[in-house]
């Protein structure tokens, strides 16, 4: 009968739920930006290139202290570029391909490397293919870059070996898409959601690559289709959150967080972004997720806002209001009890 009193209690307003605040805002981005790359390193979190409130491509690289809760600003890139994708490697930061025109003709094979202890780029080996809006992943040194535009790369997959400045072409990914998310957990490479051509083109695809049997295959698909998305890994656990392509919300954006857990192939829902968003990217410091900037409306409508995920958040927490409802809970408790004698009384008959 717990449960029962419990119900008639919070039915009458006996007890309050009160829930943990999954989601916290954080310090804007100092150059609000869209179609960003987003990554971690040394604790802190990068925001490279994408487009600016006015439409122009930004070389700009921004550098998140969640000490302090300060942006600053690093070396800027060498070539302004937008959709590029970012990894982490080494202890060094690696910027690949993206777009260097605002109409999306020119997409560029380009690889950079970011030292912060010189504050420094050197450009590396290029992509075997030229693209942008690809998602990349760090398996054993190694970055996995997957999809991409323009339409004919979408199905590209390779890996690059920051040791031997070198690209390895790979079996195609079967689903072909761009603007989607990766995440590499217990040695695999996942690929979600994204689309192919155009905004409303999304899929819902989730699809492992196997390293050591060179074999792609399918897992079970987002709850929800999207592209335009921003993905990250915790606790072996892949996290994706926002996306574009959304007929059911006015702006067309996805609010949606949703993660994967490989161990049983299921999908779960979390808490919903405050600020729906696309053209972003997501990064975790410690047990919390970054996701600064992105593009609040579908297409263009550049955010500067930042805000943190805790995938840790703790469940509601129910608490008595009893000051108020007294009387409300005596009544609840003595009917409960009245209903489990009777309840006892049946069962011994």
């Amino acid at each position: 009968m717990t449960r029962l009193i419990a119900a008639l209690l919070l039915a009458t307003g006996a007890l309050r739920v009160h829930a943990a605040e999954p989601w916290t805002a954080r310090a804007p981005l100092s150059e609000p930006r869209q179609e960003v790359g987003v990554a971690a390193l040394g604790g802190q979190v990068y925001v490279i290139g994408g487009f600016r409130s006015n439409a122009t491509i930004a070389d700009t690289v921004e550098v998140y202290d969640p000490n302090a809760d300060t942006w600053s600003f690093a070396a800027p890139l060498p070539t302004p570029v937008h959709h590029a994708a970012v990894a982490t490697v080494g202890g060094k930061l690696y910027v690949i391909g993206g777009f260097t025109d605002a109409l999306f003709l020119s997409p560029v094979a380009s690889v950079f490397e970011y030292d912060p202890l010189g504050d420094s780029w050197t450009p590396k080996t290029p992509m075997p293919t030229a693209r942008g809006s690809s998602a990349v992943a760090v398996i054993d040194g190694k970055i996995y870059a997957a999809g991409g535009s323009p339409a004919a790369r979408e199905s590209d997959f390779a890996v690059y070996d920051p040791i031997a400045d070198g690209w390895t072409t790979l079996t195609n990914m079967p689903t072909p898409r761009n603007h989607l998310a990766a995440g590499a957990i217990a040695g695999k490479f996942y690929a979600a959601g994204g689309r192919s051509g155009g905004i409303a083109g999304i899929t819902a695809a989730l699809e492992e690559y196997d390293p050591n049997s060179m074999l792609w295959s399918a897992k079970a698909p987002m709850p929800t289709a999207r592209g335009g998305i921003a993905g990250a890994v915790f606790q072996d656990r892949l996290y994706v959150f926002g996306g574009e392509g959304n007929p059911a919300h006015p702006a067309g954006v996805f609010a949606q967080n949703e993660s994967y857990d490989l161990n049983s192939n299921t999908w779960n829902s979390h808490v919903p972004m405050p600020t729906p968003r696309h053209g972003t990217g997501a990064a975790v410091l410690a047990t919390r997720i970054h996701i600064p900037g992105g593009g609040s409306v579908e297409g263009f409508g550049v955010t500067g806002v930042h805000e943190v995920f805790d995938p840790l958040s703790p469940p509601p927490v129910v608490v008595p209001n009893l000051p108020r409802w007294g009387p409300t809970v005596l009544a609840c408790l003595l009917l409960a009890t009245s209903l489990e004698i009777i309840h006892r009384r049946r069962r011994t008959a």
